[in-house]
């Protein structure tokens, strides 16, 4: 094949490209009215939580007895996930007690539950 021929071929593939960018570029675009809100604005945007707000939320509801607040932030995330983040909150809330008490996490955590000491 001659360097003219691939040349015209390489063309007509830049050209068809060009048509169909063109083609959507020029596309009418939707006019935002009073009346009419655009599609992001009629559909509400969807939230993702991650593990730790499921959790953060899960245990502030268990706290003040909240059971609506419970069901909620155990949809967030799976059983899994939601088991690891309270254990995960449970740790660093023990660790911050015990630095704030100068005492060890194991009596910390024996005197949140209620235990005797060991």
């Amino acid at each position: 094949m001659s360097d003219r021929l691939r040349r015209r071929g390489k063309v007509a593939r830049m050209s068809g490209i060009l048509a169909r960018l063109w083609k959507f570029a020029a596309r009418p675009r939707p006019i935002e009215s009073p009346g009419h809100p655009s599609a992001a604005k009629r559909r509400p945007e969807k939230r993702t939580h991650n593990l730790f707000e499921a959790a953060a939320a899960y245990v502030s509801a268990c706290a003040e007895d909240d059971q609506d607040g419970i069901d909620e932030a155990a949809t967030w995330v799976s059983p899994e996930a939601l088991s690891f983040g309270v254990n995960e909150l449970a740790c660093r809330a023990v660790i911050a007690i015990a630095r704030e008490r100068d005492e060890s996490p194991a009596t910390v955590a024996r005197t949140l539950l209620g235990l005797p000491a060991a």
